[in-house]
């Protein structure tokens, strides 16, 4: 007997749902996960660009009118963010999409801020907001890589902190690169804030950005390995000790002018 799902399914988050409705969850879910693959990265952002036909071609179940009644919602809801500024021909419209995440964050908890059972059923047992996260759909890309490690922190965060990288050292490297996004969100789970990134960033490039020795060492790789990043994080700029100048002795001058008293 065979199943009835003979292709790849669409997950959905039941209290994404809730919050958005059954339509713009779906779209929601299906934007993250073209965010986590996409190389439109603009202003430390991953977009999307894709115009109202492509998304036809995404979800063939609905109509084109119906695609575009979900993007206005969402739009409209501030979940979903556009812009075309970023399209290289003025005449040119299509649009650019990615989630505002930080809207998503109350969603779990809005309804009853203080104690509602819905609440306290979503705190772990150190008392700890559990919140949704959106989980990545099953599509072939997705199947390609099923065996590796799926990391979906908080996309912002690592683009802000590779940003921050090639500002201070000049180079190119991208946020997108699946080891780089590893051992970022390796780190952000284990306590550490971007503030800590920019704190090693600083470190090192005043130590080794003019080092032609060192200065290849500049690098996600290197600076952000658990026990690199630990070490580097705890080391302190030798600042020099400053000490008095030695005192300068000079022999007592005596008056015998004025004789013996």
């Amino acid at each position: 007997m065979k199943l009835l799902i003979e292709e790849d399914p669409l997950l959905v988050l039941p209290s994404l749902a809730k919050e958005v409705g059954l339509n713009g969850s779906i779209f929601l879910q299906q934007l993250h996960f073209r965010s986590l693959i996409s190389k439109n990265i603009r202003e430390g952002h991953s977009w999307v660009c894709k115009t109202y036909d492509q998304w036809t071609e995404e979800f063939p179940f609905w109509s084109f009118n119906t695609i575009r009644r979900i993007i206005y919602d969402l739009e409209t809801k501030g979940f979903l963010l556009t812009t075309s500024a970023y399209n290289q021909m003025k005449i040119d419209n299509t649009k650019w999409y990615r989630i505002d995440y930080s809207k998503l964050v109350p969603c779990a908890a809005q309804h009853d801020p203080t104690t509602s059972p819905e609440r306290i059923s979503a705190l772990d047992h150190n008392g700890q907001e559990q919140l949704p996260t959106l989980s990545k759909p099953i599509t072939k890309e997705c199947k390609n890589h099923k065996n590796k490690d799926i990391v979906e922190m908080n996309l912002d965060a690592v683009h802000s902190v590779i940003t921050y990288l090639n500002q201070k050292t000049g180079k190119q490297f991208k946020a997108n690169a699946s080891a780089t996004k590893k051992s970022i969100n390796a780190r952000l789970t284990e306590g550490y804030t971007i503030d800590d990134f920019r704190r090693v960033i600083d470190l090192k490039v005043s130590q080794w950005l003019h080092d032609p020795k060192f200065r290849s060492y500049l690098r996600p790789s290197t600076l952000f390995t658990p026990t690199n990043f630990e070490n580097y994080l705890n080391e302190l700029p030798v600042t020099p000790v400053r000490t008095a100048p030695p005192a300068i002795l000079r022999p007592p001058v005596f008056d015998f002018s004025k004789g013996e008293d």
